[in-house]
């Protein structure tokens, strides 16, 4: 026997007695399980918990073996969590879960013939989003800005919004997010645009007229690897992409230039100078369609979820954990600073999973009791393309 086979073999000796009493500790968590349920005490004991960890890391003056252990500990009371949620039925006590149940009362029936508002003039990624979504005839409308969007919902001027959320090359769009942390809206959908900038001006102008460039920041930003071999351009962004176009054709500027699709070109009578000016050439941006009443459509595997955490070493770990435990995908976390608390932020997650599933309630609680202001965003069908 090799020096390394005496090792494996001490290893798979150690493993033997941690299986054998990992086992004899889950038996007696099903007992605290049990008498939990007799007692209508909720799962979660946070202090408890914290405390097991702290008498556990103690055991080692080694401050790497502390964090090692920490952090096998808290998966290892995830899964007793799981394990005694089997057994103990939790009310609607937590706020976050009294907040989704009620939410989840006013689950409406997808509209049928939808009137959808979007960002931005037509010929937009955003209006292209809506036709993709809802279909080519549907009844859709632009607004100038991302808070006109969110109050034509609050009036009732509109079933569904179709909002841009994340791009590919220059990653999420706050504006969005903070909109819908102020807002008490529902995701009931999602769609992507693959995003293929193109630069155009007037007729009969070429590219050495063109003095300034216009389009939305995002557009500007996309195309920046272009842009930075023409410095004598300046860049001037706008609200949107067609927009930008749209800017152009109205003022007859033979020294203005703008960046959108080529949709927008052929909407605004645009000639194209350069296409796929954009530095990525797998760009696209994810639309969510936003409902002001939550609905459970057909196929749905994607949650999305907000929540406030402490300020405090381990708490987003803590949130990861379960997630860790129960197998979801996290497809994407985002934070946002929580205006007037300095140093506080507001996440959101996406992760996979159905939200009727069996089981789904007790991750649900899990979350509530370590999450102040959690709130489910919605429960839809992700993009597959």
């Amino acid at each position: 026997m090799t020096e390394l086979e005496q090792y494996r073999q001490e290893i798979d000796r150690i493993d033997g007695e941690l299986v054998r009493l990992f086992l004899e500790r889950m038996a007696v968590t099903g007992k605290v399980g049990e008498y939990k349920r007799r007692a209508g005490i909720p799962v979660l004991d946070a202090g408890r918990e914290k405390q097991v960890i702290a008498a556990k890391t103690a055991l080692t003056d080694d401050p790497a073996r502390k964090a090692d252990i920490a952090a096998l500990y808290e998966s290892i009371m995830a899964i007793s969590r799981r394990q005694q949620r089997h057994l103990v039925h939790e009310g609607a006590e937590d706020a976050g879960y009294a907040a989704w149940l009620a939410d989840r009362a006013r689950t409406r029936e997808p509209v049928a013939r939808p009137r959808v508002v979007y960002q931005g003039e037509p010929g937009c990624y955003s209006e292209e989003a809506a036709a993709g979504f809802f279909g080519d005839g549907v009844d859709s409308k632009g607004l100038p800005w991302f808070n006109d969007v969110f109050a034509a919902l609050d009036r009732g001027e509109a079933d569904y919004a179709v909002v841009p959320v994340e791009n590919s090359s220059t990653g999420s769009i706050r504006q969005v997010y903070d909109l819908m942390a102020q807002y008490h809206y529902f995701i009931v959908g999602e769609w992507q645009v693959k995003v293929e900038h193109c630069l155009m001006a007037l007729p009969g102008v070429g590219l050495d007229r063109i003095r300034t460039v216009y389009s939305h920041e995002q557009g500007l930003m996309q195309c920046e690897k272009y842009l930075d071999a023409h410095r004598e351009w300046a860049r001037a962004p706008t609200l949107d992409t067609a927009g930008s176009a749209k800017l152009v054709a109205e003022t007859g500027d033979p020294t203005a230039a703008a960046i959108c699709s080529r949709r927008a070109a052929r909407l605004y009578g645009l000639n194209i100078l350069a296409e796929g000016v954009n530095y990525n050439s797998m760009n696209h941006t994810r639309f969510a369609v936003v409902s002001p009443a939550p609905e459970l459509r057909p196929g749905r595997d994607k949650i999305s979820a907000m929540f406030h955490l402490p300020h405090q070493s381990g708490s987003l770990h803590e949130i990861l954990t379960i997630f860790a435990v129960q197998g979801f995908n996290l497809l994407k976390i985002e934070s946002r600073p929580i205006p007037g608390r300095g140093w506080e932020y507001l996440f959101f997650l996406d992760f996979t999973g159905d939200l009727a599933a069996e089981g789904m309630d007790g991750v649900l609680h899990e979350l509530s009791q370590l999450a102040a202001e959690f709130r489910i965003l919605g429960n839809y069908r992700g993009y597959e393309g």
